[in-house]
């Protein structure tokens, strides 16, 4: 399972959120693009986070509980061009990984929901 930029920051930072996906365990552990690293510090330098992406990037590298996936830049280029139903780069890369790797992509995002066939569905707790 691929986690987009929202859940990795809330895993992370332990944020409330994340309490009730508390069945993500059961995934472990959890693929992490490079494109997240790129969209937490651009979502800091506009001021819309206060996140030292380095210092992320070392965290995220040492905890066990993910494993960050290095696709080719081309690759997810090629993957990425063809998604023109969004315009958010971050989003459409991070859906290009998910094709090229072929696994779902964790997110709430309502676009990806919608239109990404590689989606984690239920982002509820299995009853």
């Amino acid at each position: 399972m691929l986690l987009d930029t929202h859940f990795l920051l809330w895993i992370v930072l332990d944020l409330p959120r994340i309490d009730e996906f508390s069945w993500l365990e059961h995934y472990r552990p959890w693929g992490v693009s490079p494109v997240s690293f790129l969209e937490v510090q651009l979502l800091a330098e506009v001021g819309r986070l206060a996140a030292s992406t380095p210092e992320l990037i070392d965290a995220v590298g040492a905890d066990a509980r993910f494993v960050v996936d290095e696709v080719p830049l081309l690759t997810l280029v090629r993957r990425a061009v063809p998604l023109s139903w969004t315009r958010d780069p971050f989003d459409r890369l991070l859906a290009a990984h998910s094709e090229a790797r072929r696994t779902p992509l964790c997110t709430m995002d309502r676009t990806l929901r919608e239109r990404h066939g590689l989606v984690v569905r239920e982002l509820r707790k299995p009853a």
